[in-house]
């Protein structure tokens, strides 16, 4: 048997996870089925096997992403292990601490979900349908959980924006110089008017931590939940 040709051997995972590289290195425009096809060595009309436009390829990027949002981890358990769901709150923490690990690895992520009809991905509506589901069992309605829900997406995709720190566009070698010129801004600042501000160019020192950030980060979001949900009457 003659072995595979590359087109034959591309799979739609190999392409996904190639769109998300440049759109991660370059932004979502430069994602093209052209430069797709370029960079995996065959032809566009290979990658439509896969994916028909651009549109149906952005879609299939997310899905590809939010794969592993979702709730009730005890139906992943190896086969024989005790099958009891977590509480509602650490369903719903493991479910945005997934989907900020998703963004924090592709910086496209959340131009992605700006610019696509996400109710028609797969991946998204369950994970949505698992969250209301976990709200409903933490006493909120059907709507406030919707409502619920979209905070939680849109705090994530604020917290993956305001993330502290030099841009990623900053090279390694320039981060030390980039430190020193905001606290050298900050420090110039009127000590008398703007105190709290001008002792924040000590955070300069060094780059922050961010796993502490998103840490600090997932924990005030949702602290403001369950604080939502405590007396409340509990679905059973």
């Amino acid at each position: 048997m003659p072995p595979k040709t590359s087109a034959e051997r591309l799979t739609r995972t190999a392409v996904a996870e190639r769109a998300l590289l440049i759109g991660d290195r370059e932004g979502l425009d430069a994602i093209t089925i052209r430069r797709l096809a370029q960079e995996l060595g065959v032809t566009p009309m290979a990658l439509y096997w896969h994916f028909k436009n651009k549109d149906e390829l952005l879609l299939g990027l997310i899905d590809h992403v939010l794969a592993d949002v979702r709730a009730d981890r005890a139906a992943t358990a190896p086969r024989g292990a005790m099958q009891i769901a977590d509480p509602w709150p650490v369903q719903l923490r493991a479910m945005v601490e997934a989907l900020v690990r998703a963004m924090r690895a592709h910086p496209c992520l959340p131009d992605l979900l700006h610019a696509s009809d996400k109710k028609a991905v797969e991946s998204f509506t369950r994970a949505t349908d698992d969250a209301l589901a976990l709200l409903e069992r933490a006493g909120f309605t059907l709507e406030e959980g919707y409502w619920v829900a979209s905070y939680l997406l849109h705090a994530t995709i604020g917290l993956v924006h305001a993330q502290p720190g030099c841009p990623l566009s900053v090279p390694p070698e320039q981060v030390g110089e980039w430190l020193r010129q905001q606290r050298i801004q900050l420090q110039s600042l009127s000590a008398e008017r703007y105190p709290q501000m001008v002792r924040l160019a000590e955070t300069y020192q060094s780059p922050p931590d961010l796993d502490q950030y998103f840490a600090f980060g997932i924990d005030l979001v949702m602290g403001a939940v369950e604080k939502m949900a405590a007396g409340r009457p509990v679905a059973s």
